[in-house]
Formats: structure tokens, C-alpha cells, sequence
């Protein structure tokens, strides 16, 4: 959890600096004084702070964001009495319309090309490996969701609304983000429609945790751990699994389903071993394991890299992020529309856990580059206390050619504020149901 965290962390850090540099950079240009520089909020004191020019510059002790504090500006200082005096030259309130606008979408701007500019180096050093769905080849293994919708084990996805999705794992989430009516199977050498329902929408959201379905490939020993009941029994590395108290378990979701119904017992295992079959008697551990791991490899189900050239991954790299884009923007329309969707909203520890439990420079920077989209997504919402509240202002004074009201701009800015803190109380208050009363 600590490495979770410490990923969490390293990221938001790298995000929030570089789009805080959106606002502070123009700000700069445009010579709007800019008074605060803060990674983190530093309510009452913060850790470390320095003073160069007109700027103070600082580390703050409250990790939920950052911020740059702009002379002449509504903004969650609510630094009333500043804007009581005459406006100076200095001054965001100052400045041309058009020169405020910037400044303030600088941030989000930052988020989107950064967002690209990662996707397009994770993409250039590490390529996108996939499974295509046809090379799914021995079907799918269900959860009790999927079971309970229609599917069975052995399933064959063909498409989902009759529309081919080329990659396996991308199947729940077109499920859910398109909010589909059926999903297309083979069985047995049939074609099958089966339909989908709101509530399975919602059943599968509500059990995200489990894999709504899962490539089925046989059960085939990698390495077995010493001194445990698998390596004491005989296992050995090749052996493929072919039945438990002799009923047929040809694949790996059937064994560790049989081995999990049975523990703290006896059971008797049959392996394939090169052209002979060898009986086996073991133990099963209280947690149903006996000591073994398998290994997806190309010789099951047929995994494929798309490797990218540095030109090629800029465009690669836009498609990502488009695609990031849409499907969290689908996101909002599940929230609202699918029965209890709202009640999986997560807040700091479900972002976090979304980290590998080992550092993973790849799932760092891939992650990384998907929260900088979001941020982006998150920051131009048209609500006040937000850049998108800002932006809504500025686009509002330049089409109508007048300022808002000041005293209306502040009770905006406090509303936005008082919802902003009932959102992360209620996403993080999430956080907290989930891991204590579930």
C-alpha cells in the first residue's frame, strides 16, 4: 500500500506543479502579478516556503491539490479585501478579457498536452500490447455476474450490440459506458443473443472488483513454491491440470473454483505430464491454494504488441487520450442514469489503489497520463470555484461586453467551494464504506 501511495503522491505532485506552470506562465507573460505558487494546500502553515520577486513559492501540508494565488482575483483565498481597492496595472482584474481567458485555461491546456505527450512515450518505449478478442480462444470464464446475465463458461464474444470490439479487455467497459442492449456469443457452435439490463449495468459496476469475464485457458503449473503442499506433492513445472477428485477441470478459473469450494482438505489432483497422466494427493490451504502459479504465455492465448516508431506515437498518443477523453465523459452520463452507479464513486484511496503494488514505470506514467486527462475533464466543469467557473465568467463578459457583478461572483465562488467539499467528502466517505462495511 505504501508504494500505492507514494505513486499516488509522485503523480499528483508532477500534475499539479505543471498545471499550476499553466496558469503562472502567462500569468507571467501577460505581467499579472502572482503572489502564491503552492504544491498542496497550506492552511495555517505550510512545510516549506521561499520568496523570490513578487512571488513566495511552497510546499504545502494538505495533499489535495495546489494552487497559484493571482493578484486581483476572486478565487479560493477569497481575498475580499484586495478587491475592495483600485484595480492596478498588475492586477488579473486588470487585464483584457482576452488575457484572463488565457490565463486561466492554461492549466487545463497543460493537462491535455501532457496527457498526450505521456500516452505518446509510454506507447514509443513500451508499445500497446493487447488481446485481440478473436484470440480468445478458448472462450471466457464467467463471475456470478455474468453468469446470472446469460453467460456461461466457453462463451465466445463475437460483439456487443453487433458492433466488434477488437480488444478483449475493453468488453466490460463498452458494456457499461455504452450502457448496451445485448452482447453477441458463440456456444457450442451457435451464435446467441443475450440482453442486458439496467440492472446488470449495475450489478457489474457494483462488483468491479470482480472480472466480469476472463480469457479461459488451460491450467498450466509455471513454477510451484518451495516447501509448500504443491512442491511437496511432486508438481513440477509443464504439468497441466486435468482433473480434481476426479472431476474434469481442464481450465484455470475450474481449478482454483474446485480448490476454493474444498479447503483445509485432501484433494486428489490428475496432471498431464509430457504423454502421461500422474495422480497426486495433497492438501488444500484455509485461504483454497496449494502452492502453484500459472503463467499466460503465447502459447495459450496469442497476445499482441503494437510497437510504435517516435513519429508514429504522437498520433497514437492523441488517439489515447481521445479516447481517455470519451470514455470518462461517458462516465458522467452512467453516474446519473444507472441505479446506485453514484454509490462507486471513489475518492483518494480508490485512485490510489489503482497503482500497481510494485513500482511499475509503466503503469506509473500510463496512469499518470490518464489522471491528467481527468484533471483536465474535472477543471473545466463550468462550476464556480473551478477554472470552467472562470472561464464560464470570462466567455459571459466578453460576449455580452460586461462584468459580472463582483458580490454575485463571490457567493458563486463560495458555492462552488461548498460543493466541491460535499463531492470529495462524499466520493472519499465512499472510500471509507468500502473498506470498513464491505
Amino acid at each position: 500500500m505504501l508504494i500505492q501511495v507514494a505513486q499516488f503522491i509522485l503523480s499528483l505532485s508532477i500534475l499539479i506543479v505543471l498545471h499550476e506552470l499553466g496558469h503562472f506562465i502567462p500569468a507571467r507573460i501577460f505581467k499579472t502579478r502572482v503572489e502564491k505558487f503552492y504544491l498542496f494546500f497550506d492552511p495555517y502553515f505550510s512545510l516549506f516556503k521561499v520568496k523570490k520577486g513578487d512571488t513566495e513559492y511552497g510546499i504545502g501540508w494538505l495533499p489535495l491539490g495546489g494552487y497559484v494565488k493571482i493578484s486581483g482575483m476572486i478565487d479560493e483565498s477569497m481575498d475580499k479585501e484586495q478587491m475592495k481597492l483600485p484595480a492596478q496595472d498588475w492586477e488579473f482584474r486588470a487585464k483584457p478579457a482576452w488575457q484572463r481567458l488565457i490565463i486561466m485555461v492554461g492549466g487545463v491546456t497543460v493537462n491535455v498536452i501532457l496527457g498526450i505527450l505521456i500516452y505518446a512515450m509510454v506507447l514509443f518505449t513500451w508499445g500497446e500490447e493487447h488481446l485481440p478478442t478473436k484470440n480468445a480462444t478458448y472462450g471466457i470464464a464467467c463471475d456470478s455476474t455474468a453468469y446470472k446475465m446469460g453467460l456461461r463458461d466457453g462463451d465466445k464474444i463475437l460483439s456487443v450490440d453487433n458492433r466488434f470490439i477488437e480488444s478483449f479487455y475493453r468488453v466490460p467497459g463498452e458494456i457499461i459506458l455504452n450502457k448496451s442492449k445485448s452482447i453477441q456469443v458463440e456456444r457450442d457452435g451457435n451464435k446467441m443473443d443475450i440482453a442486458i439490463t439496467e440492472n446488470d449495468i449495475s450489478e457489474m459496476i457494483k462488483n468491479s472488483k470482480s472480472r466480469f469475464i476472463s480469457p479461459r485457458f488451460p491450467c498450466i503449473v509455471d513454477s510451484v513454491v518451495p516447501n509448500l503442499y504443491a512442491a511437496k506433492a511432486g508438481f513440477k513445472k509443464g504439468d497441466k491440470i486435468i482433473s480434481i477428485n476426479n472431476k474434469s477441470t481442464q481450465f484455470f478459473n475450474e481449478v482454483t473454483s474446485a480448490l476454493k469450494s474444498m479447503p483445509i482438505s485432501l484433494a486428489t489432483i490428475a496432471v498431464q505430464r509430457n504423454s502421461d497422466t500422474i495422480v497426486m494427493r495433497t492438501p488444500v490451504g484455509a485461504d483454497g491454494t496449494i502452492g502453484f502459479q500459472t503463467k499466460m504465455d503465447d502459447k495459450l492465448l496469442k497476445y499482441e504488441t503494437i510497437n510504435f516508431t517516435f513519429l508514429e506515437a504522437f498520433p497514437a498518443g492523441i488517439s489515447k487520450a481521445k479516447r481517455t477523453f470519451d470514455d470518462y465523459i461517458k462516465q458522467f452520463s452512467v453516474i446519473f442514469t444507472v441505479k446506485d452507479a453514484h454509490k462507486q464513486l471513489g475518492g483518494f484511496g480508490t485512485i490510489a489503489s489503482a497503482y500497481s503494488k510494485s513500482w511499475d514505470w509503466e503503469n506509473f506514467w500510463a496512469f499518470t497520463a490518464f489522471l491528467s486527462i481527468v484533471l483536465a475533464i474535472m477543471n473545466i466543469l463550468p462550476i464556480p470555484a473551478l477554472d470552467g467557473g472562470h472561464v464560464m465568467f470570462l466567455l459571459y463578459e466578453i460576449i455580452t461586453r460586461r462584468k459580472p457583478n463582483e458580490k454575485f461572483m463571490e457567493y458563486a465562488q463560495y458555492a462552488g467551494m461548498i460543493l466541491l467539499l460535499a463531492l470529495l467528502l462524499y466520493a472519499n466517505g465512499n472510500d471509507v464504506i468500502k473498506a470498513f462495511f464491505k
